[in-house]
Formats: structure tokens, sequence, C-alpha cells
């Protein structure tokens, strides 16, 4: 079911919601320039699993508004998460990629205990690699210009994803583009969200999380690619030192974006461990 969220200043954000409303919630936050749909798989097999699930486009991404004064701070995504958190009877798990991870951390380490249950972090730690985080920031900052076609906009995700073999059916590219009055193709997220200065996406922010993370008592969950350029033996040395009861799963085969890589893994992981935290009855 597709639902429409307003939060503080007006925005709406929008969601796929599955599973039964009664049922313990898991929040789905995507990484900066995707979309919800990053997680389709995930959410589906989460809601099997008897959990009710909501699956957000932050703002200025997907299907959600674009702010008007182009507000994409990480106090602002931390913001919508806790109005959408306010709408649901419990406390709900967050599972947050990247962009999605660090609005997770930011609001548990600055909230009362009660805000959720558990959190689980894939592939972000406060103290991300340089170089890979840079690769991130050039791969958005690209082809500001949009795509003449959607083979084009496959070339440069297969360019970024080195690893990871082409599809054969590149359609269901078309959910993270959008064709403007030009003809052209674009990425479906504001440009304003790369080209300010603050923004909600590592590695900025590293104190403020840093320092979120010393104050989080919900159990916690790293899920980290192996392959991944931006999580370090450094930056999960760091992170376990400010929040020693954090649980890792090393997720070999996979980089950055871990679900994408690895989902039935991933899925295995999380579940597993949401299963321990908040226990749900699989959907009949």
């Amino acid at each position: 079911m597709l639902q429409r969220f307003k939060v503080a200043d007006g925005i709406h954000l929008t969601a796929d919601v599955l599973g039964e409303p009664g049922s313990p919630a898991v929040i789905l936050m995507h990484g900066g320039g995707q979309t919800r749909h990053s997680w389709h798989a995930a959410s589906t097999a989460l809601a099997r699993q008897g959990y009710h699930v909501i699956n957000y486009d932050a703002r200025g991404h997907g299907d959600s508004d674009w702010s008007p004064q182009g507000e994409y701070s990480l106090e602002i995504f931390a913001a919508d998460l806790k109005d959408i958190i306010r709408t649901l009877p419990h406390p709900p798990a967050l599972v947050g990629a990247s962009m999605g991870a660090a609005t997770a951390l930011f609001a548990v380490g600055n909230s009362p205990p009660n805000l959720v249950r558990a959190m689980v972090l894939v592939d972000f730690v406060p103290e991300v690699e340089r170089e890979g985080s840079e690769r991130i920031r050039s791969f958005m900052n690209a082809n500001m210009g949009g795509f003449a076609t959607l083979e084009e906009a496959a070339d440069a995700v297969s360019r970024y994803y080195p690893h990871r073999p082409r599809p054969g059916n590149i359609s269901g590219l078309m959910k993270n583009l959008r064709r403007r009055d030009d003809g052209r193709l674009y990425w479906h997220w504001d440009p304003r969200f790369v080209t300010r200065r603050e923004r909600g996406e590592p590695p900025q922010f590293s104190s403020k999380l840093s320092d979120a993370a010393t104050r989080v008592r919900v159990p916690t969950l790293l899920v980290r690619g192996l392959l991944s350029d931006i999580v370090s033996d450094r930056g999960v040395a760091s992170l376990r030192a400010q929040l020693p009861s954090l649980a890792v799963l090393d997720v070999a085969g996979a980089a950055h974006m871990v679900a994408g890589d690895k989902n039935d893994k991933f899925n295995q992981g999380v579940i597993g461990f949401l299963q321990q935290q908040m226990p749900a009855r699989p959907a009949s």
C-alpha cells in the first residue's frame, strides 16, 4: 500500500507500507541519491516474516516532496524520521543504509531511549573512508545534465559497480529516473541535495554521529560488505569503542550496496537479528 506522511514543515514523504499495522514495525531508510525501491526485496521478506514495514523515500528523493528551501541537513532528516515514528503505536526497529543509517544513528543518539527497539546500520560508521565517500560524491555529481537514453544511465551504474553483473533487463532502472521536459532522463532526487554545503550524507557530521553513538542504548547491528570502500576495520573498531554492545555481520562478496549485492544473506542476517530483539509471527 502506498502511503503519504506529512512531516513538520508540510512536506509529504511517500512510503510503501506492508504487513499488518498491529505487528512489530520496521522502518527502512535508503541511502543518499537512492529511493525506497532499493529495499523492495528486503521489505517483502520482512513483511513475510510478520513485520509491519514502512519503506519511505527521504525528502528530495523518489516520490517524496523536494524541500522548497533545499533543506537536507542531518537534523531535518532525523526530524522527518521522528514524525513517522510518532504515527506508530509502539517503538519500531530502524534499518538504514548510508544516509539512512546516519539518520537513524543521529536520531536514536539524540532522543529518549524508548524511541526505537533496535537499529541496523548498513555499511555505515561515523568514520567512513574518505576515498570511498569521494567516489560516491563523484558519481552523484556526474551526469547532472541527465542521460539521453536509459542505456547511458545503465552504463554509468555499471562503471560505479564493476563487481556487479549488468542485468539483462535494465528497465527497472527507470524507478530511479524521471524524464523531464527536455526529453532527457535525470536521477530522481533534488540536485540541491548534492550541491548544498551541508547535507545529511557521509562523511559530513562525523563528530556529531560519533557523539550520538556514545548515547545509543538499543541493540544495534552493523552489516558490512567486505568489498566496501566505505567501512574499514578502523571504522568498525572506532564505532565499537563508542558502542561496546555493537554486533557486526560481515557479508562476503558485497560492497557498499549490501542488500543489492547479496540480498539473501542480507535478509537472513537482518531478520535473524530482528527476531531476537523484536519477534514477529510469520505471515500465513
